[in-house]
Order: structure tokens, then C-alpha cells, then sequence
């Protein structure tokens, strides 16, 4: 796969996504996720590991998990094992593989084009992260990171590591946070909440807390009495987490805001396009007591 250009570029507001199906439905995964798609090879069993996991393989001298997707998302096997895939990943400092059922093309878009998923199939558990509608039909998002948790729930945020920094005074600070998946908001503001930060106001996505910050310059008001930083992941509907480090930075009221890029993403060869947007800092998923630690030399 030709990544050259989607990763030359920061602050656009745009995504590739690589289309696969499983069963009927197709599903689409960040290309910035994807380090290659291979086709399937014999897998070893380990006995007593989770459902999902169908073994591990052996990619020039990788040993990585295949996750099996269909049975994630409770779907059936395949009806034509030649078109099956293996699509292998980078993310949350992790490598692994998930076993699609095939893989069709490459579609770039905007983050805008991404809708939110209706409240009546979201929720928590929900493993859809927003819906994008391409020549008629639509493609849905998948919760990768959720997947994941389901599967290893110590690569979630643990908010054990963050007790072990002992009590703390942060509560006349006042964070804005963008976090577009409903799980990891709860786990994030228990988190931070338990760090002492009990000012938290949480977005769904880049853009409505862009225009949150707006408001406050609106109104006439100084930010930087209002708001001591700005926490964003980099994957969600509307406005993605490098535009909206970006449009702050370029906002003469705004830029004054630390803002901290907590993702999945963040891996040495994707860490220059947060520092091209001006992040503050970088913070890969699910290291929560570092973020913790670099918020406090920002803001206090």
C-alpha cells in the first residue's frame, strides 16, 4: 500500500479508509492503521485464548495475533474462502492482524462526510464508531480499539496506574476533551477524575468542541481563564483531532491552549504530523498516567 501521500499530510481534515466486507456489510479502517494486507496463512492455535483470537502467524519473524472480525461482530464464516484477508495493524503500540472476509478498494474522504452513530445502536458496547455514506451505500467504522479491549482489557485505560501517583489538588483546573468512542470517554473522565481534574467537559468529536472554545472568545470572555487545556484524540466524525489542534493553534485567542493528541495513533512514523498541527504533546493509548504527568507540567 502507497501511504506516501495520506502521511505527508496533517491538518486536512481528511482520511483514507481501506474498504472491506464481512458478511454482507462493508467496514472501513483508517489506512494510517494499515502496515500491510496479505493473504491468509496457516495459523497456530494457542490453546485457552480468547474465542476471537484464532492463533498467532509468523510475519518475517513477527509472531502477531489474528484476530477472526466475523466472529467479533457475531457474523457466520465466509461463503468464499478465496477472498479472504489478512489486514495487518499498528496501533495502541500493538501489532496484530485481523481476518476480514475481503478487501475491495481505498476510499479517501472527509472527516465531516463520517456520521455519528444514532443513540439507538451506540451506547458503550456499541463497536461503531460513525457511518460514511459512498455512492449509495454506507460503510461503517469500526472500533478497533474496543475490539481490542474486549479481547485484552489491560491494553484499555487502567485507572490503577493513575492512583499510584497518589491524591492529588487539580479541581480548579478545567479541561476540554475530544473522544469520539463512548467507552473510552467514561474510562477517560474516571481517569482524570481520580487524578484530581474534575473539570472535564467531554466532546464527541473535533468540531463541537472547536466551537465550544468559540463561544467562549465569543462572549468576550478570556480563555485561558475559562479552559487550561484541550485533550484530543485523532479519529472522530466531523473534524478530526490534528484539524482541531490546527485550527486553535491558527485562532490568535485560542493558540495560547496546550493541547495534548491522545490517540492510538501515535507512532514514530506518524508523530511528525501532530508536531506539523503544533500539538503540545503526543501521548499514545492507553498510557493515561503519562498524560496525566504531561498535563500537569502544562497547566500547573
Amino acid at each position: 500500500m502507497d501511504q506516501k501521500g495520506i502521511l505527508l499530510e496533517s491538518g486536512t481534515n481528511e482520511l483514507e479508509i481501506v474498504e472491506f466486507k464481512v458478511g454482507s456489510n462493508k467496514f472501513g479502517i483508517n489506512v494510517i492503521k494499515v502496515k500491510e494486507i496479505i493473504q491468509p496463512v496457516s495459523v497456530t492455535t494457542i490453546p485457552h485464548s480468547h474465542p476471537n483470537v484464532e492463533g498467532i502467524i509468523d510475519i518475517r519473524g513477527e509472531i502477531l495475533p489474528v484476530v477472526n472480525v466475523a466472529k467479533a461482530l457475531g457474523f457466520g464464516p465466509s461463503d468464499n474462502s478465496r477472498e479472504e484477508k489478512f489486514i495487518v495493524t499498528e496501533f495502541n503500540q500493538l501489532k496484530l492482524v485481523f481476518h476480514v472476509h475481503s478487501v475491495s478498494q481505498i476510499h479517501r474522504i472527509s472527516w465531516d462526510k463520517i456520521e455519528k452513530p444514532s443513540e439507538m445502536y451506540q451506547g458503550l458496547e456499541s463497536q461503531i464508531t460513525g457511518v460514511v455514506k459512498i455512492q449509495d451505500e454506507m460503510i461503517l467504522m469500526l472500533d478497533f480499539e474496543k475490539i481490542l479491549v474486549d479481547i485484552n482489557p489491560e491494553s484499555g485505560i487502567n485507572v490503577e496506574q493513575v492512583k499510584k501517583l497518589g491524591k492529588r489538588e487539580r479541581s480548579t483546573k478545567r479541561i476540554v476533551a475530544a473522544e469520539d468512542s463512548p467507552l473510552l470517554r467514561k474510562l477517560l473522565q474516571e481517569t482524570l477524575d481520580e487524578a484530581g481534574f474534575e473539570k472535564v467537559e467531554f466532546f464527541e468529536n473535533g468540531q463541537d468542541a472547536f466551537f465550544f472554545l468559540q463561544s467562549i472568545v465569543a462572549e468576550g470572555r478570556a480563555v485561558e481563564d475559562e479552559v487550561q487545556m484541550v485533550i484530543t484524540d485523532i479519529e472522530m466524525p466531523k473534524m478530526d483531532g490534528h484539524h482541531l489542534t490546527k485550527r486553535i493553534k491558527e485562532d490568535q485567542a485560542l493558540s495560547i491552549l496546550p493541547v495534548i493528541i491522545f490517540s492510538s495513533l501515535i507512532t514514530n512514523d506518524l508523530r511528525h504530523k501532530g508536531q506539523m498541527v503544533g500539538a503540545s504533546a503526543q501521548i499514545s493509548k492507553p498510557e493515561i498516567n503519562e498524560l496525566v504527568q504531561r498535563i500537569d507540567e502544562f497547566i500547573l
